[in-house]
Protein backbone atom coordinates (compact mmCIF):
# COMPACT_ATOMS: atom_id res chain seq x y z
CA UNK A 1 0.00 0.00 0.00
CA UNK A 2 1.16 3.42 -0.86
CA UNK A 3 2.54 5.32 1.88
CA UNK A 4 0.00 8.56 0.85
CA UNK A 5 -3.24 6.35 1.57
CA UNK A 6 -1.74 5.53 5.03
CA UNK A 7 -1.10 9.66 6.40
CA UNK A 8 -3.55 11.04 8.11
CA UNK A 9 -6.26 13.25 6.45
CA UNK A 10 -7.39 16.95 7.60
CA UNK A 11 -10.31 18.85 7.64
CA UNK A 12 -9.77 20.58 4.37
CA UNK A 13 -8.77 17.41 3.16
CA UNK A 14 -12.30 15.65 3.71
CA UNK A 15 -14.52 19.30 3.04
CA UNK A 16 -12.71 18.90 -0.76
CA UNK A 17 -13.91 15.67 -1.20
CA UNK A 18 -17.66 16.43 -0.02
CA UNK A 19 -17.27 19.24 -2.46
CA UNK A 20 -16.25 17.23 -5.34
CA UNK A 21 -19.07 14.86 -4.31
CA UNK A 22 -21.47 18.11 -3.99
CA UNK A 23 -20.94 18.27 -7.95
CA UNK A 24 -21.27 14.98 -8.89
CA UNK A 25 -25.05 15.46 -7.21
CA UNK A 26 -25.60 18.04 -9.23
CA UNK A 27 -24.62 16.61 -12.30
CA UNK A 28 -27.07 13.49 -11.36
CA UNK A 29 -23.96 11.22 -11.30
CA UNK A 30 -24.92 10.45 -7.98
CA UNK A 31 -28.26 9.92 -5.76
CA UNK A 32 -28.85 11.21 -2.91
CA UNK A 33 -28.73 8.32 -0.95
CA UNK A 34 -24.99 7.61 -2.30
CA UNK A 35 -24.11 10.99 -1.75
CA UNK A 36 -25.68 11.11 2.00
CA UNK A 37 -23.77 7.32 2.66
CA UNK A 38 -20.57 9.13 0.90
CA UNK A 39 -20.54 12.38 2.97
CA UNK A 40 -20.90 10.59 5.53
CA UNK A 41 -17.85 8.13 4.83
CA UNK A 42 -15.95 11.88 4.18
CA UNK A 43 -16.89 13.42 7.38
CA UNK A 44 -15.89 10.29 9.05
CA UNK A 45 -12.66 9.50 7.11
CA UNK A 46 -9.21 9.38 8.97
CA UNK A 47 -6.29 8.50 6.18
CA UNK A 48 -6.44 9.45 2.50
CA UNK A 49 -6.91 5.56 1.79
CA UNK A 50 -10.43 6.12 3.44
CA UNK A 51 -10.87 9.18 1.21
CA UNK A 52 -9.75 7.77 -1.87
CA UNK A 53 -12.66 5.33 -3.13
CA UNK A 54 -15.47 7.66 -2.38
CA UNK A 55 -14.74 9.90 -5.56
CA UNK A 56 -12.63 6.78 -7.05
CA UNK A 57 -15.36 6.28 -9.82
CA UNK A 58 -16.49 9.97 -10.64
CA UNK A 59 -14.76 12.08 -13.55
CA UNK A 60 -12.33 14.64 -12.11
CA UNK A 61 -14.26 17.75 -12.97
CA UNK A 62 -16.51 18.89 -15.44
CA UNK A 63 -19.57 17.25 -17.42
CA UNK A 64 -19.17 14.83 -20.43
CA UNK A 65 -20.65 17.69 -22.24
CA UNK A 66 -16.91 20.01 -21.85
CA UNK A 67 -15.12 16.66 -22.58
CA UNK A 68 -17.15 15.92 -25.81
CA UNK A 69 -18.85 12.62 -26.31
CA UNK A 70 -16.09 10.82 -28.27
CA UNK A 71 -13.35 11.37 -25.45
CA UNK A 72 -12.77 7.85 -23.66
CA UNK A 73 -13.93 7.85 -19.78
CA UNK A 74 -10.95 9.00 -17.45
CA UNK A 75 -9.02 5.54 -15.79
CA UNK A 76 -10.00 6.20 -12.19
CA UNK A 77 -7.34 7.38 -10.00
CA UNK A 78 -7.43 8.00 -6.21
CA UNK A 79 -8.62 10.97 -5.07
CA UNK A 80 -5.96 12.97 -3.37
CA UNK A 81 -7.95 16.08 -2.60
CA UNK A 82 -5.73 19.50 -2.57
CA UNK A 83 -5.36 21.42 1.21
CA UNK A 84 -8.07 24.13 0.73
CA UNK A 85 -7.82 27.60 2.95
CA UNK A 86 -8.51 26.64 6.25
CA UNK A 87 -10.20 29.88 7.32
CA UNK A 88 -12.72 28.89 4.22
CA UNK A 89 -13.09 24.69 5.48
CA UNK A 90 -13.92 26.13 8.97
CA UNK A 91 -16.68 28.69 7.77
CA UNK A 92 -18.93 26.23 6.18
CA UNK A 93 -18.08 23.40 8.56
CA UNK A 94 -20.71 24.91 11.51
CA UNK A 95 -22.98 22.17 12.68
CA UNK A 96 -22.20 19.50 10.00
CA UNK A 97 -18.51 19.60 11.44
CA UNK A 98 -19.83 18.48 14.99
CA UNK A 99 -20.10 14.51 15.93
CA UNK A 100 -23.27 12.86 16.00
CA UNK A 101 -23.61 13.03 19.75
CA UNK A 102 -23.69 16.64 19.38
CA UNK A 103 -25.52 17.12 16.25
CA UNK A 104 -28.38 14.90 18.23
CA UNK A 105 -28.31 17.30 21.32
CA UNK A 106 -28.37 20.38 19.28
CA UNK A 107 -31.55 18.97 17.71
CA UNK A 108 -33.26 18.11 20.71
CA UNK A 109 -32.23 21.84 22.30
CA UNK A 110 -33.95 22.85 19.27
CA UNK A 111 -36.83 21.20 19.81
CA UNK A 112 -37.50 21.90 23.04
CA UNK A 113 -37.05 25.70 22.79
CA UNK A 114 -39.15 25.81 20.01
CA UNK A 115 -41.74 23.80 22.12
CA UNK A 116 -41.43 26.39 24.77
CA UNK A 117 -41.39 29.28 22.82
CA UNK A 118 -44.75 28.19 20.76
CA UNK A 119 -46.39 27.52 23.94
CA UNK A 120 -45.30 31.20 25.41
CA UNK A 121 -46.47 32.95 22.20
CA UNK A 122 -50.05 31.12 22.66
CA UNK A 123 -50.35 32.05 25.85
CA UNK A 124 -49.36 36.21 25.54
CA UNK A 125 -51.38 35.96 22.15
CA UNK A 126 -54.47 34.74 24.03
CA UNK A 127 -54.10 36.46 27.35
CA UNK A 128 -53.89 39.68 25.31
CA UNK A 129 -50.66 40.58 27.82
CA UNK A 130 -46.98 40.24 27.15
CA UNK A 131 -46.10 37.93 29.73
CA UNK A 132 -42.77 37.37 31.43
CA UNK A 133 -40.03 35.39 28.55
CA UNK A 134 -39.48 32.49 30.72
CA UNK A 135 -38.15 30.48 27.57
CA UNK A 136 -35.54 32.70 28.10
CA UNK A 137 -35.03 29.98 31.23
CA UNK A 138 -34.84 26.89 29.06
CA UNK A 139 -32.96 28.28 26.30
CA UNK A 140 -30.42 30.11 27.83
CA UNK A 141 -28.18 28.33 30.43
CA UNK A 142 -28.68 24.61 27.90
CA UNK A 143 -27.89 26.29 25.16
CA UNK A 144 -24.91 27.81 27.16
CA UNK A 145 -23.24 24.51 28.26
CA UNK A 146 -23.91 23.03 24.99
CA UNK A 147 -22.34 25.80 22.97
CA UNK A 148 -19.37 25.43 25.04
CA UNK A 149 -18.95 21.55 24.98
CA UNK A 150 -19.15 21.65 20.95
CA UNK A 151 -16.24 24.29 21.13
CA UNK A 152 -14.32 22.39 23.54
CA UNK A 153 -15.04 19.37 21.38
CA UNK A 154 -14.27 21.06 17.92
CA UNK A 155 -11.04 22.64 19.19
CA UNK A 156 -9.84 19.44 20.39
CA UNK A 157 -10.65 17.32 17.31
CA UNK A 158 -8.69 20.32 15.46
CA UNK A 159 -5.87 18.94 17.87
CA UNK A 160 -6.12 23.03 19.77
CA UNK A 161 -6.26 24.33 22.31
CA UNK A 162 -9.18 26.84 22.94
CA UNK A 163 -8.71 30.17 23.23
Amino acid sequence: MDDRQRMRASDADRQEVIERLRTALDEGRLKMEEYLQRMGLASEAVTYGDLAPLCADLPETGSVARRGPEAPPAAPRAAYPRAAPQAAAVSRRGFAGLPAPLKVLWTIWGAIVSVNLVVWVLVSATTAHLIYPWPLWVAGPWGAVLLAVSVSVTQARRGGQPR
